[in-house]
């Protein structure tokens, strides 16, 4: 048996809880990990002055793999998001988020299984911004008049949205791959081409170019607004969506509430050689304690690092167990159940897989 050496980061709010429940859940599977546990986040700026220090950037760097709890950005602190500066520091340009239905779960659909898979580096969320009244913003607001014509108004706020050749061929040739390597069988390129054509216009066109190196896969295109219609519509009929940045975290959030909510909703970023894995709902701080919170969310992240680790077994066993107790309802948490009932604990929903993963 292969032993993998793996980082963890628990982070804070909710994540210490729900990060060990998960953390016992993989044991239980006897998947051989050593486990190289750092800090993040508000304990990591208690102890080291820093939200994310030196030595956690050095494991995740060595280990390649990381596991990692919802962590919190401290509003109004001058920290910058945790989340935005992995992405940044280790490159990890495609984030990938499924979203799944699991029998048991508070959702109309059935047999939602598809897959967004959002570029993170580019966009809007590049951080390219001047804030308004900046000697710097109205320097850009005159050229912009200058050179276009347009008249932007001087009490304006600017934002930047680079999307290149090279990040969208990169995001785009990831999705087709992920649809090959996981036997899905369409790509969708979600873009506003139709208004912002030098932009998201580009986008489409490196779709369009680099659909037709994959003649096994169905390719086709969608407007965001109409993408965002489609999915209430008729979610079944979509596979694996290719999105610029602004567009794959929207979608994220309603796609999330297709199946049951975050708390069933896992996401791992991925750059050429290292894989964060995550859930995508935040620190939750005050139930942080409590013992309330749905764990499925980090489990099922989980389980997309051991498929990443080669860990099918016990990523199957895992998945398989989870769906059991979600479908019987007797020991899942309170999101589960209709309004004001309440549920079972986080760890006794742990302890229930656990016990499903043994039989």
């Amino acid at each position: 048996m292969k032993k993998h050496k793996i980082t963890l980061i628990p982070g804070d709010g909710i994540g210490p809880e729900i990060t060990e429940v998960t953390k016992k859940c993989i044991e239980a599977t006897e998947v051989d990990i050593e486990w190289e546990e750092c800090e993040a986040g508000i304990p990591a700026i208690e102890k080291y002055g820093d939200p994310l220090p030196q030595s956690t950037i050095e494991s995740i760097k060595r280990n390649k793999i990381c596991l990692k709890g919802p962590i919190t950005t401290p509003v109004g602190s001058g920290y910058r998001s945790i989340n935005v500066a992995l992405r940044q520091i280790f490159n990890l340009y495609a984030c990938v988020r499924p979203f799944k239905v699991y029998q048991g779960t508070r959702t109309l659909y059935q047999q939602i299984d598809l897959v967004i898979i959002r570029e993170n580096m580019e966009d809007l969320y590049a951080g390219v911004e001047f804030e308004i009244g900046k000697s710097e913003t109205l320097e850009v607001i005159q050229k912009i008049n200058s050179m276009l014509g347009k008249e932007i108004r001087q009490d304006s706020g600017i934002s930047i949205k680079p999307i290149s050749i090279s990040g969208s061929e990169k995001i785009i040739r990831f999705a087709f791959e992920y649809a090959r390597k996981n036997s899905r069988k369409k790509v969708t390129a979600v873009h506003k081409a139709n208004i912002m054509k030098f932009t998201d216009g580009l986008f489409l066109d490196v779709a369009r170019k680099i659909a037709t190196e994959y003649s096994d896969i169905e390719f086709e295109d969608r407007i965001v607004d109409n993408m965002a219609m489609q999915l209430i519509q008729k979610p079944q009929k979509y596979d694996v969506l290719a999105c610029p940045n602004l567009y794959g975290d929207i979608l994220s959030d309603l796609c999330a509430g297709l199946v049951g909510g975050l708390g069933l909703s896992p996401g791992v970023n991925y750059g050429d050689d290292i894989a964060i894995f995550e859930p995508t709902h935040g620190s939750a701080p005050k139930y942080a304690g409590k013992n309330v919170v749905n764990p499925s969310a980090q489990i099922l992240a989980a389980i997309l690092m051991l498929r990443h680790i080669d860990e099918i077994e016990s990523a199957n066993r895992l998945e398989k167990a989870l769906s059991k107790v979600i479908k019987e309802g007797k020991y899942t948490t309170y999101d589960f159940k209709p309004e004001g009932v309440s549920g079972a604990s986080t760890t006794e929903m742990g302890e229930a897989i656990i016990r499903e993963i043994g039989e």
